[in-house]
Order: C-alpha cells, then sequence, then structure tokens
C-alpha cells in the first residue's frame, strides 16, 4: 500500500476507486401501451374520477331564495361548507375531521386488503398522470417512437410533436385548475370572470398555481412523485401482511429464466415486457419494491406474452405472500414442467379477507361512522354562544349594585327567521336586561334571529345593591320557543367584587 496522504491509503499499482456521485440523474421512463383486464379497469377509474371532479360542481341543488344552488361548494367568505342537503358551519368542523378521519381508516383497510390499490387506481398523481401519458401516446406514438424522437436532434417535426404536446397538457392542467377554483365559487360565475378577466387577484393567483402543479406533477415529475415526494410508501408496508392481495411475480414458476426453447427453464423468457410497461420503470421480478404503486399494468404485459407462448396466464397476478411462499414451499425440488405449475396453483388458498387487521379496521370504520351519524342526528339547529366582558370584569352602579355584561349570539342554521324567549337562571337574585328585545316577563325577553345567520343581542344581569356576593356564581342563558320547550342552554358565571379580589 502507498501512503498518499495522512490517514488516507492508496492501492498499490493502481488509482483509488472513484467515489459514488451523491445525486444520480434521473433516468426517463418511457411506459409502453397495454391493453388488458387491469388496463380496462384502470380507464373505468379514470373516467369515473375526472367525470365527478370536473362535473360536480356544475351540479345544482336549490337550498331557496338568497342560498348558493350549486351542490358542492366551500363557501369561505361566508362561513359555510355545502354538501348538497348537508350545510356544515365553522363551528362544526368536527365533522371534517370526522371524514378525513374515515378516510384515512378506510385507506389502511384498502391497503390491508388489496395493497396499493389507492395508488394504482385512484390517487389523483396517477389519475392525471396516466392522462397525460395517453396524450402524449396520442401525439408522439408509443414507447419506441417517443425514445427515438427524444434522441433526434431538434426538426420541424420534433417541434410540432412536443408543442402539441405541452399545448394540451396545459390545456388540461387550465381545466384542472379551474375546475378546482369552481370547488369554492360559483362554477358559471367564476367561469364567466376568468374567461372575461373580470375574476379577483385571488382567483387568477390560484387558477395559475393549480394549473402549474397538475402540469409540473403530472407531465414531468411523474413517478419522481410516487418515488420520492409522497410519503404513503414510506409506511404503506405496516399495512400489509401476508393475507394482502399485492402485485406479485410468482418465481416459483417463472425461474429459471431463459429463451422460448430452451431445456430447464420456467416460464419467464425475460423478454421484460413487465418492465418496458412500468410507469415507475420497475422490474416487479425483482420482488416488492417501494416504487411500485400497485397499478397491475405488469399483468396484463404477462399475461399478453404467456397467450401469445401457448403457457398458462398469471406469472404475475395479484397474489398474497403466504400463496407464493407455499408455492414455492411444495416446488422446491421439482423442475420447470407443467406439473410444476399445477402443483404450485394447488397448494394456494383463497385470501383471507377477514381477519385480525381488516376486523380492527372495520370496527374502527362503524365506530367513527356511527360517532358521525349520532352527531348529525343530535346536531341543533339553533346554537347559543355567551360571551361575557372582561374589561372592566364588574360594573359598581351608583345605588351599590354590581352588574356584569354579557355579548349574546345566536345561530340560526335554518333558512327561516325565528322568535325565541331568553330565560336567565340563576341562584342568586340577578335581574336581567336585555338591549333592544321585547319583554316577555321576569327576566324573559323575546329575541329574533335571522335565517341562516348569527344575531348578537347586548344582556346586562344586575345583583341588586344589599345582596350577598360570592367569588363566582353560576347564571344559565336559556332559549325556548313558542311552546315553552328548551332549545338550548348555555352556562356562564356572574362575577362581584369578591371575584375579582379571589383573582
Amino acid at each position: 500500500m502507498n501512503v498518499t496522504a495522512p490517514g488516507k491509503l492508496k492501492p498499490a499499482g493502481g488509482s483509488p476507486p472513484p467515489e459514488a456521485p451523491l445525486y444520480a440523474d434521473r433516468q426517463k421512463v418511457y411506459p409502453k401501451a397495454v391493453s388488458g383486464t387491469v388496463r380496462r379497469a384502470k380507464w373505468a377509474v379514470l373516467a369515473l374520477c375526472l367525470g365527478l371532479y370536473y362535473l360536480v360542481p356544475w351540479i345544482r341543488w336549490d337550498r331557496g331564495p338568497g342560498a348558493p344552488d350549486q351542490a358542492v361548494l366551500v363557501d369561505i367568505a361566508n362561513g359555510r361548507l355545502f354538501f348538497f342537503f348537508i350545510e356544515i358551519w365553522p363551528q362544526e368542523v368536527y365533522y371534517l375531521t370526522g371524514l378525513l378521519v374515515l378516510g384515512a381508516i378506510g385507506l389502511f383497510a384498502a391497503t390491508s386488503l388489496f395493497g396499493r390499490v389507492w395508488c394504482g387506481f385512484t390517487c389523483p398523481q396517477t389519475v392525471w398522470t396516466d392522462l397525460f401519458m395517453w396524450v402524449e401516446r396520442r401525439i408522439q406514438g408509443d414507447r419506441n417512437e417517443r425514445m427515438r424522437l427524444d434522441k433526434q436532434p431538434w426538426t420541424a417535426e420534433k417541434l410540432r410533436k412536443k408543442g402539441l404536446t405541452h399545448a394540451a397538457w396545459l390545456g388540461i392542467a387550465a381545466a384542472t385548475g379551474g375546475a378546482w377554483i369552481m370547488y369554492f365559487n360559483d362554477a358559471p360565475t367564476v367561469t364567466r370572470a376568468i374567461l372575461t378577466g373580470n375574476a379577483s387577484l385571488n382567483v387568477y393567483f390560484y387558477f395559475g398555481l393549480f394549473t402549474a402543479t397538475t402540469y409540473v406533477l403530472a407531465g414531468w415529475a411523474r413517478e419522481q412523485v410516487c418515488t420520492y415526494m409522497c410519503p404513503w410508501p414510506r409506511f404503506q408496508a405496516a399495512m400489509l401482511d401476508e393475507n394482502s392481495l399485492v402485485v406479485s411475480y410468482r418465481a416459483w414458476r417463472g425461474e429459471p429464466r431463459g429463451k422460448l426453447k430452451a431445456a430447464d427453464v420456467g416460464d419467464c423468457v425475460d423478454c421484460r415486457a413487465c418492465v418496458n410497461v412500468c410507469p415507475t420503470g420497475i422490474d416487479i421480478r425483482d420482488g416488492q419494491q417501494m416504487e411500485c404503486v400497485g397499478c397491475g399494468l405488469c399483468i396484463d404485459a404477462c399475461d399478453d406474452i404467456m397467450r401469445r407462448l401457448d403457457r398458462p396466464t398469471g406469472l404475475i397476478a395479484f397474489e398474497t405472500l403466504k400463496n407464493i411462499a407455499a408455492a414455492e414451499a411444495a416446488t422446491r425440488a421439482m423442475p420447470p414442467c407443467a406439473v410444476r405449475t399445477e402443483t404450485g396453483m394447488g397448494v394456494r388458498r383463497m385470501p383471507r379477507f377477514i381477519r385480525p387487521r381488516t376486523i380492527l379496521y372495520g370496527g374502527m370504520l362503524a365506530l367513527v361512522a356511527a360517532v358521525m351519524l349520532g352527531a348529525w342526528m343530535l346536531r341543533q339547529t339553533v346554537t347559543l354562544a355567551v360571551l361575557r366582558d372582561r374589561a372592566p370584569l364588574y360594573v359598581t352602579l351608583a345605588d351599590g349594585g354590581i352588574r356584569n355584561a354579557y355579548t349574546l349570539k345566536i345561530a340560526n342554521k335554518e333558512r327561516v327567521a325565528g322568535t325565541l324567549t331568553l330565560v336567565l337562571e340563576s341562584p342568586a337574585r340577578l335581574s336581567l336586561t336585555v338591549q333592544e328585545a321585547e319583554t316577555a316577563g321576569p327576566n324573559r325577553f323575546r329575541v329574533a334571529t335571522r335565517p341562516d345567520g348569527i344575531t348578537e343581542w347586548r344582556a346586562l344581569a344586575t345583583l341588586p345593591a344589599g345582596e350577598p356576593t360570592r367569588d363566582s356564581t353560576p347564571v344559565t342563558f336559556s332559549l325556548l320557543d313558542a311552546r315553552g320547550r328548551t332549545v338550548v342552554r348555555t352556562s356562564s358565571v356572574f362575577l362581584g367584587p369578591h371575584g375579582e379580589q379571589h383573582r
């Protein structure tokens, strides 16, 4: 060994090996078009997802005069979320939290049963990337044509094809960004405003933002999003077990690989059809990989080759790790032949869809759904918020009495105005005054509510002079309907001098 520097050794008679680069250039993936059962299922899911996304904002729903008639609308200006007959107020954001919890548990359950079915079929990145690749194939050709086109020098034909491709991508991206804006604004109105240049700066900003992100992620980044940006592949393996259906290569049947007419080789002829159709460019024959999105296109590609070779399909399939292990054990001592294939397929069993993991997820889904349903059925159409003044905590009147002031906010979630009776209850001898309200009896006042809105009232509670005071006296404000039934009750406190000293 030759010493080249303190602490560094150089192999005798040669140069040191080059250091591995810290950054590797992206190897562009050219997925090949494929047809088959899985591909048809993906086209159906793609059409459904895109149809819902683009058309839902245009669905109308009559909520009466003065109310938005868009079926699905996030009305940020008025603090409302409309979903057909459901209307959610800002105070009811827990419903959205419940929906997110349901979505997360449902995703866990689906992954436990069918692997990365979300990533391969319904993820927005997958759906829009599929659409962009379809457009690219229509203009530039299939895998080989696109590879040759990229290697060619820039000619008028190449400029035309590339220009048409990116123009189509930008058109789809603009439609996607515009559709997203429609979920937060009335669809016909905001569309007209965007096209005529009369939309607000915020609308144009978010329209451009979502257009750009769609164009970059689906047109340029593609598999990089799934491999490096998305966190789901990092922990989705925790949702799988030996009974989960995942896209798998049956190595016990395909190995050893070899040419079609070679002796003692498995069914895999190493044609790389599965690699050529993969949207992330991996080889499924290398086993389970983080980059695999579970789209199943390699199944269609391999089945097509097997049919051409007059061999059984299913060399690549949705399979459980338990069945693969059982088939490998049963065929380990057998040479490649039809009997080996029959033996391996014979020992496999139907996946166990009902097992502890799926029961747990199902129970959690049922529990959260039941809680949300119960909360919705018990949902109050009128709520009362009582805000006691804190500056000052109380006021000492000229006659020695003590007064607390409250702001009452009555939210009426129905679309008709109403009149309710406000009642004050307390163990102390408090008298109530509600400014600009009609008296209905001792400590009772009639208060009006406006439809689908919040009404504020100013209330004053007074403790007469000479009455004993305490640190804190509980009080209850109640709203009664025309029949005298309690609609809602809200508790608060009445503070006096001792309450201040105590504090």
